[in-house]
Order: structure tokens, then C-alpha cells, then sequence
């Protein structure tokens, strides 16, 4: 069924014409995704409400449309963006970046976040009591949402918060009649009857924190501090597949509508300091890292890892972003990408111009700038191969302060440093542009290399071969291997670029049979999306929450057709 003229219509009813996008040129950005993946749809449509968003939503079901959510559009595996152009029924974007707002609840335990929420402002409202959302680091900086966050199996560096979790949310769903409904699982008492008065009694805040349900549920993976201590399961500590953090919203990946979710916020350390390590013998890292896990009394916040080749290549490709967000703030960070990404889409289109020409500007532009890195932080990286920064906070302060002088510093080929404000700023924003360096470089190359291989990646806490020593068979075409992560959990981000001639389908399956044969799981954080094939695990939870194949279809590597209703 394809009425698409008069669904955009439908939509511009509701929305306002400027909130209903249609045009190639116009939509380009949002159906591409932040690092993988692009696609077609009939439609990009932008609520402002939540009772905006159910109308869209309901408009888009009874025109029997595929419906793909975003709000940032920060995922890194395409899954909130569409992925090419054989969808068997026009696909309606419904971004809900506009739809924000949150309330903190009981003194600011816990918070209320809409569909729009981002964890930068979140935080920024948490400052004010000494509190901190779930994640702090990269997803922050970034603009993600907490939703998000929790739809997507978001890990976050924190040590001792595993993934994104709630067991409160309200949600809209197809059922197995193929019938819209709300879910109302948030538990706040009294809201209304129909989804339009509950949607809009919860928007006006029309509630108190005496009307919030106490129950079994929880509002985080409380358990987390405990399984990341555990350095001999038989699992690793955190990954997308996991059965005991897949629930309705929680690892959801756009299977379902969220409207709001209930989530723990965690108090602020009263004092930080970050550390970094060097070293060239891996295996000191291993010592270390049981070391802590096995006999600390207080966990690290973080504790981040670089190679020197991530490191020097965020260094030259990704200083824009460094730069940008320091300077621009990351509030502007969103309209930023949308612009860049609508110039490349025009720029793309004429002939004999190299693709991403604004990622080449921008490289180009950096250059004109000053070394944006403090000079004791360059000086390890030329020292060692690799790199730690750990971010330690209150009593683990002098915990850890006495490991790394006493221990610690007994091994030869190791050193470390108490990181001044300045340079703790700089090494965790230089850790987080590290995510995006490989793609400026292929793009920079792409005339002699193939598109960017990136595995999101969590290894069993007993593995010690976390340092790839890759076959030849894997090597002999490679330009480039990065190597990043949240070393405590386990969990690493690996980059590839090869030669252009490269069969890269073939590298991924090698790879991912090499890490599976001994008990690694991908992807780790990152969500499916469109880059993994789903285990039977997650395919059974997204068909049950998701029996007719409405929402987000194909991810996982599954069938994008629609499924009966009745079947």
C-alpha cells in the first residue's frame, strides 16, 4: 500500500508542514546512519508532543507504513536510520528529537525522561543536586538519549553500570491482531484511561511522587558491580544478547514506541582524579586489571584503553571533533551533523568531486590550530604501545593512588601519571574522539581503501588475549587496526581499514568465527542494528515484542517484509 501523497498530508495535519519532511535532499541526513548504513523513506516527521507522536504513530500503522524511530541518530550500527531501498511498504521516519523535557523524581533518585531527552541535559540538570545520570562519557557528548540508551543496550564506560536498563517505560506496540496499543508499565498511578489523556496528563507533569508504584522492578542494572568482579564466567559481563537485560523497552531497538522511561540517577563523586598508565607487555594490564577487580574495595569510575596507533590517528584525524566540542558545545553538536551531512549529500551528487568533501575540509581546517594535546600525554604515547586512563574518585582516590606506587610501578617498561585538570579533560575527550578517526581516515583514503570494518566487541573477563595477534590470512591487506574500550568490562571497539580489492564480508565473518571459537559476544553495546546478525535470543524477544515486523524491520539481519498479523 502506497498512499504516501496523502500520508504526508495526514502527518502535516498533525505536525505543522515545516515538521514533515519529504525531498531526497531534505531527508538525506536522517536516513543515513551516524557511522554505518542509509536507506529510503517517504517520510521524515517530527512531533512535538507526546500525543503528537501517537498520532503520527497511529497514522503511519493504518497505512500500513514500516516505522523507524530517532531521536540523535548517535547509534553507531545504523539501527535507528533505514538501510537500503528493498522495504516492501514505504518507511515513515518519526524522529523525536523535538519531543523533550524531564522531571527528576524523589529528591532526584530517579528521573523521568521523554522520547527527546538527551543525557547532556540530564546531567546538566543532575549538577545542580550532585547527582549523574547512567552514562558520562562519549553517548553525553554527543547529544544521545536516554531512551536511546536503554532501546539500544547502551554500555557506557562506567565500571560499575553496566548497560542502560530500565523495567518502567511506557511503550506503544503492534499486537498480534496487528492493533496499536499503549503499554503503560511506567508506574505512576492514575494517568488517565485512553493514551491521548495519559500522554497528556504525563507531559503537563500531572502527578506527584506520591503516586509513584514501588515494586519488585528496577530502574538499573543494579547487579553489575558484582558481575564485572566475577573473572571467571562463563559469559561476558555486558552484551547486547544477554536474556537477563532484555525486558520491553530494555534492548528493544526500536521494536517498540517509547514514550517514557523511569530511571536511577547515582551521586556525584565529591573528588576525582584520573591517572594514566603506560605500558608495552599487555599482560601488565592483565595483572593489573584482576588485580582490582579481585581485591579493590572501591571500583574505578573508568578506565579507558588506547592503543598508540588509535591514539595517533585520533590525534590527526579527529582533532575537529576535539575541537568542536570544546569549543561549540555539544548542545550544538546535532544541528551541526544535520548540516554537514546535507552539504555532503549535495556535494556528493557532482561528478569528479571526491565524496565527504567536508570531512577533507574539516581535516584540512584542523590542521590550522595548534596541538590540542597536553605534551605529557604525547610523551606516553611515544613511549608506550599502550595506554590506560583511569578514572578513580573519592576512596578509590588513595586506593588506587597506593596500587600504582607500590605495585604498580615495581615492573619495568610501566609508568604512570596523576593527570592535571587540563590534561584530564583533554585524555577523555581524546578518548572519545578516538571513535570516529578511523572513518575521517578511510575517508581521507578512500580511493585506496575499502569502506571502515568497526566490531563492537565483549571478551570473556578470563580471556588474556586481548590484544589481537591476528593470522595473516587477516592482516596481509590491512592499511589500519585501531583498538579502544572500557577496559574493566572487557569490552572493546576494534576499527579496520583495508585496501581498496579487499573482500571485507569475508574479513568480518573471520574475524567474528576467530572471537566467538573463544567466548567473546558482539555486538557488546552497540546494538545490532544493521551490521550484526541478531542471536536467536534477541530475534525471539523483538518478534514477541514486535510480532508483525512494523518497527525497525531488518535489523539483526532479518526479513524487512511485513509478517501477518494472524501468523
Amino acid at each position: 500500500m502506497n498512499h504516501t501523497p496523502e500520508l504526508a498530508q495526514t502527518f502535516i495535519a498533525i505536525v505543522g508542514k515545516e515538521n514533515v519532511l519529504t525531498r531526497e535532499m531534505d531527508t538525506a541526513y536522517y536516513r543515513s546512519g551516524f557511522r554505518y548504513g542509509f536507506g529510503g523513506a517517504a517520510a521524515v516527521v517530527f512531533p512535538s508532543t507526546l500525543v503528537e507522536q501517537w498520532q503520527v504513530l497511529e497514522a503511519a500503522v493504518n497505512a500500513g507504513c514500516a516505522i523507524i524511530l530517532q531521536a540523535t541518530k548517535t547509534g553507531l550500527t545504523g539501527g535507528s536510520s533505514p538501510s537500503g531501498f528493498d522495504y516492501d511498504r514505504p518507511v515513515v521516519i518519526i524522529n523525536v528529537g523535538r519531543i523533550g523535557g524531564l522531571r527528576l523524581l524523589r529528591d532526584g533518585t530517579q528521573a523521568l525522561a521523554f522520547p527527546g531527552t538527551t543525557l547532556f541535559e540530564l546531567s546538566q540538570e543532575l549538577k545542580a543536586i550532585d547527582r549523574v545520570p547512567h552514562s558520562v562519557l562519549g553517548s553525553t557528548t554527543i547529544g544521545a538519549t536516554v531512551i536511546g540508551g536503554v532501546a539500544n543496550n547502551a554500555g557506557g564506560a562506567l565500571c560499575k553500570r553496566g548497560s542502560s536498563y530500565t523495567e518502567y517505560a511506557l511503550y506503544a506496540r503492534v499486537n498480534e491482531e496487528g492493533a496499536l496499543e499503549l503499554i503503560d508499565h511506567l508506574g505512576i498511578r492514575d494517568l488517565g484511561d485512553t493514551p491521548e489523556e495519559i500522554l497528556t496528563r504525563l507531559e503537563a507533569g500531572d502527578f506527584s511522587d506520591e503516586d509513584l508504584i514501588d515494586d519488585e522492578r528496577v530502574a538499573s542494572d543494579t547487579d553489575y558491580v558484582n558481575r564485572i568482579r566475577d573473572l571467571e564466567a562463563t559469559v561476558p559481563n555486558r552484551y547486547n544478547a544477554d536474556p537477563r537485560r532484555l525486558h520491553e523497552v530494555s534492548g528493544s531497538a526500536g521494536k517498540v514506541v517509547c514514550f517514557a522511561v523511569r530511571v536511577d540517577t547515582f551521586e556525584a563523586p565529591k573528588r576525582k582524579q584520573v591517572f594514566i598508565l603506560g605500558t608495552n607487555d599487555p599482560d601488565r594490564f592483565v595483572d593489573m586489571r584482576r588485580h582490582v577487580l579481585s581485591t579493590f574495595e572501591h571500583l574505578p569510575e573508568m578506565c579507558e584503553y588506547m592503543n598508540r596507533t588509535t591514539f595517533t590517528i585520533a590525534e590527526k584525524y579527529a582533532k575537529d571533533v576535539a575541537l568542536a566540542i570544546k569549543y561549540l558545545g555539544t548542545d550544538r553538536l546535532p544541528a551541526a551533523y544535520a548540516l554537514k551531512a546535507k552539504a555532503e549529500y549535495l556535494l556528493n551528487k557532482i561528478p569528479l568531486l571526491p565524496k565527504y568533501l567536508p570531512d577533507i575540509f574539516l581535516y584540512y581546517a584542523s590542521k590550522l590550530f595548534p596541538q590540542h594535546l597536553p605534551k605529557r600525554l604525547l610523551e606516553y604515547r611515544d613511549a608506550y604501545e599502550h595506554m590506560l586512563i583511569l578514572v578513580t574518585a573519592d576512596d578509590a582516590i588513595e586506593e588506587s593512588r597506593d596500587y600504582l606506587e607500590n605495585n604498580w610501578s615495581r615492573h619495568e617498561d610501566v609508568g604512570f601519571f596523576e593527570c592535571t585538570e587540563k590534561e584530564q579533560e583533554a585524555a577523555l575527550l581524546h578518548r572519545f574522539s578516538a571513535a570516529g578517526a578511523g572513518l575521517r581516515y578511510q575517508n581521507l583514503h578512500q580511493r585506496t581503501t575499502e569502506e571502515v570494518l568497526a566490531l563492537d566487541i565483549a571478551l570473556l573477563s578470563s580471556d588474556p588475549e586481548w590484544v589481537e595477534n591476528l593470522p595473516e590470512e587477516l592482516t596481509r591487506d590491512m592499511v589500519l587496526s585501531l583498538s579502544y574500550g572500557h577496559y574493566m568490562c572487557h569490552v572493546f571497539h576494534n576499527i579496520y581499514v583495508y585496501r581498496k580489492g579487499a573482500d571485507l564480508e569475508r574479513m568480518k565473518r573471520l574475524m567474528l568465527e576467530r572471537l566467538e571459537s573463544h567466548g567473546a559476544k558482539f555486538p557488546a553495546e552497540h546494538n545490532v542494528g544493521h551490521m550484526y546478525e541478531a542471536e536467536e535470543t534477541v530475534k525471539s524477544f523483538h518478534e514477541k515484542l514486535d510480532p508483525t515486523n512494523t518497527f525497525n524491520p531488518g535489523i539483526g539481519r532479518t526479513s524487512k517484509s511485513r509478517r501477518s498479523a494472524n501468523a
